[in-house]
């Protein structure tokens, strides 16, 4: 993700703006700026299909023809206190019916406009105005460029360390969506959807071969009912969170999917009854956490309230055969003592293949979090017969608090190798390598790669005994003669 400095500079501007405007909780500023992108992209879209309509001779009515005032061109030029008032009372009711019926729609229902200041208001139009006029010029194309200024504007709310909420680093997750490889007319699923990173990371992937080197959407997938399937009926996500919902829903949206299914929905529930459904599940689920016994759903294979291992438990249950997941794991469900761990280990062996373990370094997650964790890569139904193991020691970013950039990555080299290791060409490593089945069973299903890594030690040789003691003797003896002179010349 490259962001110009001037974009960062602006969103910068407009986070300190909605600080001192007394809107400091960052899941809150974010659906109220996130609201005002998406009136601004409607207008956007409305203006383009008014000039076509107007070039081709079509007939095309505005989706703002019976609300003029919610339009981004008209309130933009208010004053300041005209503009809080129209883009509370005409504006934000206006996304509120957009696209009725629709999930969006439903997300939106609770929406309210929280914004008391005019300045703040008018500042916050005027400063994504200019941003808009930047994105518009980069050569990457506009969709592109407004994905990422999103995606640094939702980094907000893992920097401000509030609510608990930790975003998924995006090169890990773009890191998963390759080991998974998810292709159009596969549906997409992630049970804990957060900003919808995954979801977004798996569509950008899908887009790459039908995308030209000019950034335009070849014929392939313009010519066919593929994109109806992309925008349609491939993503699909849950959160227990409505603000992480309406978030998530506008990520998308910004991204050109017209209608991703993302549902408020506590996915380890009992109203949760999916199964046999997806064919790629990508999810970071929450860590340390534990469901009450009374809520949880009865279709579990494991007892257990611990949310780590249920998600997984619940990711075999939704995919279908032959589906694919990559999901990040707390170390502590590979090596896990108890009962649930052990049926859980037990149940990818034995039920799906379980492709890959890939330990990441404790410091991935840093500042937010410094639990050691692993990725999980697998294939439902069938049975594992060995599995790969990769010992990540750099992701490309410093393991302390500051992440800074550094050269050691790899992430490159876990790609390739992942694609090469069922091939002739293949060598294991120390760092990778495959451990048999039936290894793994009899450590009775450990799967933390510390069980299985070769330790190389290196043999030191010293010399003979009486080389030794002769050195020492002469040591002592030039000592000796030290101190004799030292007294001398005292």
């Amino acid at each position: 993700m490259f962001i110009r400095s001037e974009v960062k500079s602006k969103i910068d501007s407009i986070w300190n703006k909605f600080w001192s405007g007394g809107i400091a909780n960052p899941l809150n500023a974010i659906e109220q700026i996130t609201a005002l992108i998406f009136l601004k992209m409607l207008s956007e879209k409305d203006t383009q299909k008014i000039s076509q309509a107007s070039f081709t001779g079509e007939d095309y009515v505005s989706i703002f023809e019976n609300d003029k005032q919610a339009k981004w061109d008209n309130f933009k030029e208010l004053d300041s206190v005209s503009m809080l008032n129209t883009v509370r009372d005409v504006a934000f009711p206006f996304i509120k019916k957009y696209n009725e019926g629709s999930e969006f729609n439903k997300s939106l229902k609770d929406l309210a406009f929280i914004i008391t200041k005019p300045s703040l208001l008018s500042e916050t139009v005027e400063a994504l105005e200019e941003v808009f006029s930047i994105l518009e010029e980069d050569d990457k194309g506009f969709m592109d460029s407004l994905g990422d200024m999103y995606e640094y504007l939702l980094s907000e709310i893992s920097s401000s360390g509030k609510n608990g909420q930790f975003r998924t680093p995006r090169h890990i997750i773009k890191m998963i969506t390759q080991l998974v490889n998810p292709q159009i007319g596969e549906r997409v699923f992630d049970p804990s959807v957060g900003t919808a990173g995954f979801l977004v990371s798996a569509y950008t992937h899908m887009l790459q071969p039908y995308t030209e080197k000019e950034g335009r959407l070849g014929a392939n997938l313009t010519d066919s009912n593929l994109w109806d399937k992309l925008s349609n009926d491939t993503f699909f996500g849950n959160d227990s969170d409505i603000s992480m919902i309406r978030i998530s829903m506008m990520n998308m949206m910004l991204h050109d999917i017209e209608n991703p299914h993302i549902k408020q929905v506590d996915t380890l529930g009992k109203g949760y009854t999916e199964k046999d459904k997806y064919q790629v599940v990508l999810a970071n689920p929450p860590f340390k956490g534990s469901i009450d016994k009374e809520d949880k759903s009865e279709d579990f294979s494991i007892s257990s309230t611990k949310t780590e291992l249920l998600f997984v438990d619940l990711i075999t249950r939704v995919l279908d055969i032959g589906g694919r997941c990559g999901v990040i794991i707390p170390d502590g469900v590979l090596f896990g003592s108890s009962n649930a761990h052990k049926t859980l280990r037990k149940n990818l062996l034995e039920n799906n293949e379980l492709k890959a373990v890939i330990s990441m370094p404790s410091g991935v997650f840093k500042p937010y979090a410094g639990v050691s964790t692993a990725v999980l890569v697998f294939v439902k139904g069938g049975s594992t017969d060995k599995v790969w193991f990769y010992d990540m020691e750099a992701d490309g970013y410093s393991l302390d608090d500051k992440r800074n950039k550094i050269e050691q990555n790899d992430i490159p080299n876990i790609i390739e190798k992942y694609k090469q290791k069922d091939t002739a060409e293949y060598k294991s490593t120390k760092k990778h390598f495959f451990i048999d089945v039936a290894d793994i069973v009899a450590n009775d299903y450990d799967l933390s790669i510390n069980r299985y890594k070769t330790i190389e030690y290196e043999e030191i040789e010293y010399p003979p005994t009486n080389e030794i003691l002769g050195d020492i003797e002469a040591l002592s003896v030039s000592i000796n003669s030290d101190l004799q002179e030292l007294k001398q010349l005292l």
